[in-house]
């Protein structure tokens, strides 16, 4: 598929405000790593700004989290003859997925968007809570809870926490808390899911 001026601009802005932060991330710089000439103005000729540019990236990345929600959700049905702990587990991989897949929107956001407290918002609204109020449907609509008076978003709250803590202190810490290895989170994800719910049961 080929990728627009636009969108190019928007992937390697991202890219940069990660790596570098968003002040010391000039439109030139932008504007090279686009492929455009350095300096030239062609960053103008599809944002008015380079804030808006990180807006747009926002934006985007609010529009494919909708649509991801929708889309797992959507599935749901497909994978309910698998017991209870395999599809936690794989709940599980896909919240740690998907903040690898936001890392470098992740990363702008503790280092640079104090400064736009508008787009910290719409962060929120468009991502962060949909995230949550999306675990939370996804644990009601499994058969096994039917009928249940669970808290569902404050269980989703919980347990998306722990997803969020895990990946977090390992990346900004260069490794997972006491060392716990990925397959060791998940598993024990997998029974806090179970119990939080009151269910007993045995994950061999």
């Amino acid at each position: 598929m080929t990728t627009s001026t636009r969108e190019r601009i928007v992937a390697e802005s991202l890219r940069l405000f990660a790596e570098r932060g968003y002040a010391a991330t000039s439109v030139a710089e932008i504007e090279a790593a686009s492929g455009l000439s350095p300096g030239a103005g062609g960053l103008y000729r599809h944002f008015r700004s380079k804030e808006e540019v990180l807006a747009s990236a926002i934006r985007e990345h609010i529009e494919r989290t909708s649509r991801q929600i929708s889309e797992v959700l959507a599935q749901a049905a497909v994978f309910e003859d698998r017991p209870l702990h395999v599809r936690l587990k794989m709940t599980c991989h896909a919240g740690l997925a998907k903040m690898r897949e936001e890392q470098d929107l992740i990363r702008v956001l503790f280092r640079d968007l104090d400064q736009f407290p508008h787009l910290v918002a719409e962060m929120r609204e468009g991502i962060v809570n949909p995230l949550y109020d999306g675990i939370a449907a996804w644990l009601s609509a499994q058969p096994e809870f039917a009928g249940s008076e669970e808290d569902w978003p404050a269980v989703a709250s919980i347990l998306g926490g722990a997803v969020v803590n895990y990946w977090l202190a390992n990346e900004s810490m260069y490794e997972p808390p006491t060392r716990i290895d990925e397959k060791r989170f998940v598993e024990s994800w997998a029974r806090l899911g179970l119990g939080l719910v009151g269910l007993e049961q045995r994950i061999s």
